[in-house]
């Protein structure tokens, strides 16, 4: 295996390449038992824990993912996988020096008073290192970890949410039923639009009024706490592309007021335009309950949710994220609301055997400051995401963002931050790590709230050795040398000799 220092100037020759490529591999890369796969699918993403990907086709059943791959020519991982049996061997041990290393990194005054911490091994679950690693600390974006596992314990990565029509025959209406689908597209509903219409003309429709129904979540939707901004439109279970205005797909922009309104009136001149003759303006009404009473014109699915997981992860998307915890509670027959959410997710921990004593879930993507999560669960989350006998839980890991390339943390790690504390590698400590050490070989989720800074995720060791570590910060004053002091501390763990 190349030395970090080998490596690192690899990525620096190719880094520009390698944005590109990254962004054009298919996402679900195979990952071998207790191992990570370390390429991503999705990048550009802003950081928006304070601050579209296309749904799949409704006739095609591949993942977006895959159709990408068939179109682009592939591209090579950032870092090839670690085959089981090479490094990571249970019983390696804590490394000699590794605990003094990382508490003086986490000792930065830029990182507050209240640093909570903990590293485990991916394929052990042996500890490591932990400091307060029991400490419910304001989580920020990294909750989205635990969205993601819940989700995917709850439904499945092969679970679709479906937007569907139905034709009110009493009513004479068409309903368009609002299925949670943050990334349905404008280009969706216009097919939708001409499914719907062709159902009818073979009925002898030509004319009728148009109704929205947005039942499926609890009042119809919620504001969040923040209320309506730039990061985080009306939750409601129908919007298009999160209620943007501005046709973006990531990062923070105006959002509309009234999301569903806006999709059913845009449904409206969809219909209108595949030959429908619309009557009236678009009205919320619920479709009745009774398929009978209700038929089905059309649907659209969205991507599978393996790939949804992604997205999330990668771009930080709170929308989709608030729309996971939804459908998580959902599946457990609760209301679809913030605490129907909390509740989901805690009894979802339960059924994985995570600890979660110290834990709030308040609400799935972090912008709630009354979050709390412990250093502890996220690395037991991670360990979880990568069993072998869990494949169904892997997206947790190849959705995380890869430190330089993509996502939250495309860019970070790019050793403007200055350089970490230089221990000897011989004694199994830290290897000389500046602020770009980590790059290609850190995967993890950021959070970043006002005071808060966190960081959670995987790294590949320079040995081969793959850890899941989790670092929570509160009480910043200062986000950028925040941010650069956990990227220093994990940049560290990229070149502890671990094995």
């Amino acid at each position: 295996m190349r030395r970090a220092a080998e490596i690192r100037d690899a990525l620096r020759q190719h880094r520009a390449t390698w944005r590109l490529a990254v962004g054009a591999a298919a996402a679900g890369l195979a990952v071998a038992a207790g191992a990570v796969a370390l390429a991503g699918p999705w990048d550009a993403g802003q950081r928006s824990a304070e601050r579209r990907q296309a749904a799949a086709d409704a006739t095609g059943d591949r993942m977006d993912t895959e159709r990408i791959g068939s179109t682009l020519p592939a591209a090579e991982p950032v870092l090839v996988p670690l085959e089981a049996g090479e490094g990571g061997a249970e019983g390696a041990g804590v490394p000699a020096g590794l605990t003094d290393a990382l508490g003086s990194l986490l000792g930065d005054p830029a990182l507050g008073d209240h640093v909570t911490a903990a590293v485990l091994d991916l394929t052990t679950g042996e500890r490591l290192y932990a400091e307060d690693p029991g400490g419910g600390r304001v989580p920020a974006s990294t909750i989205k970890i635990v969205t993601a596992l819940a989700a995917l314990d709850a439904l499945g990565p092969d679970h679709r949410l479906a937007t569907t029509v139905r034709w009110d025959a009493d009513g004479e209406r068409v309903v368009l039923v609002g299925g949670g689908d943050p990334t349905l597209t404008e280009a969706d509903l216009a097919g939708l639009a001409r499914r719907t219409a062709a159902a009818l003309a073979e009925r002898g429709i030509t004319g009728a009024s148009l109704a929205y129904d947005v039942s499926l979540y609890a009042g119809g939707g919620q504001r969040h706490p923040l209320g309506v901004n730039d990061n985080i439109a009306l939750i409601t279970p129908l919007q298009v592309n999160e209620g943007r205005l501005d046709g973006s797909t990531s990062g923070p922009t105006p959002r509309a007021t009234h999301p569903e309104q806006d999709a059913a009136e845009l449904f409206a001149a969809d219909l209108a335009e595949a030959g429908l003759r619309v009557e009236g303006r678009p009205a919320r009404h619920a479709a009745p309950e009774d398929p009978e009473e209700a038929e089905q014109l059309a649907i659209h699915r969205s991507a599978p949710l393996g790939s949804l997981v992604e997205r999330m992860l990668t771009n930080s998307d709170n929308d989709l994220a608030e729309a996971l915890g939804r459908h998580t509670a959902l599946a457990q027959g609760r209301r679809a609301d913030f605490r129907g959410v909390g509740r989901a997710v805690a009894q979802e921990l339960d059924a994985l055997g995570l600890p979660h004593e110290g834990v709030r879930i308040a609400d799935a993507s972090g912008l709630d400051r009354e979050d709390r999560l412990t250093a502890d669960l996220l690395t037991r989350a991670l360990v979880a995401a990568g069993d072998p006998d869990r494949p169904e839980l892997r997206p947790v890991l190849t959705g995380l963002p890869v430190a330089g390339f993509t996502g939250t943390l495309a860019g970070r790690f790019d050793g403007d931050a200055g350089a970490a504390r230089d221990t000897d590698p011989v004694a199994g400590g830290a290897a000389a790590a500046p602020a770009d050490a980590g790059a290609g070989a850190v995967r993890a989720k950021t959070g970043t709230l006002t005071g808060v800074n966190t960081l959670a995720g995987t790294v590949m060791t320079r040995d081969g050795r793959v850890l899941a570590f989790a670092f929570l910060a509160s009480g910043t004053a200062d986000a950028a040398a925040a941010e650069a002091a956990l990227d220093a501390a994990a940049g560290t763990l990229a070149g502890c000799a671990c094995g």
